[in-house]
């Protein structure tokens, strides 16, 4: 892993940021997605037996784009295991966790809240949509789905986070 060592320093300083901010877009959680991305490096450096291309920071983007597709497909894999772990994590002792810096917007919450709804593969069409900047076409491609599917996914949730917020709203007014 010497030759990887570079890179993946220089991956962790440029990008891990918005690695970091990727995950949680998707599984919802900062911690989860602090453990995500951890998780899709080490997958991503143990398997790597290529060296870098050059000192021209291409090895880096490459090495992101590893990592961002690892991330999603650790994400997509890990839905059951997560949602059940979230079923039973109350029952332990110790484990209420503290809001954060980033919780405290009520906007925020509500759209955090409403994307916690979505099953798995709607709310990655909407990270990758959204937050990620991709195409329909490119979704799929990422997903390994058709473009329609893509485009009924996005559609669904669009439609229900709309319904969500609005709901939202209407709570506040009264």
């Amino acid at each position: 892993m010497s030759h990887w060592e570079p890179v993946l320093t220089d991956l962790v300083r440029q990008r891990g940021g918005a690695l970091v901010r990727y995950a949680t877009l998707l599984c919802g959680d900062l911690a989860e997605g602090e453990d995500l991305v951890q998780e899709a490096l080490t997958k991503v450096f143990a398997v790597m037996r290529k060296p870098p291309r050059g000192d021209d920071g291409v090895a880096v983007e490459h090495a992101e784009a590893y990592v961002r597709r690892t991330v999603l497909t650790l994400y997509l894999d890990g839905y059951r295991r997560r949602r059940r772990w979230a079923a039973v994590r109350h029952l332990l002792p110790g484990s209420d966790s503290t809001a954060g810096p980033e919780r405290h917007s009520p906007d925020r919450l509500d759209v955090d809240r409403a994307l916690a709804l979505l099953g798995p593969r709607q709310r990655a069409c909407m990270v990758l949509r959204y937050y990620a900047d991709l195409t329909v076409p490119q979704i799929a491609d990422e997903l390994g789905v058709s473009p329609g599917t893509v485009k009924r996914h996005l559609h669904d949730a669009g439609l229900h986070l709309v319904a969500e917020l609005d709901g939202s709203l209407e709570g506040e007014r009264r």
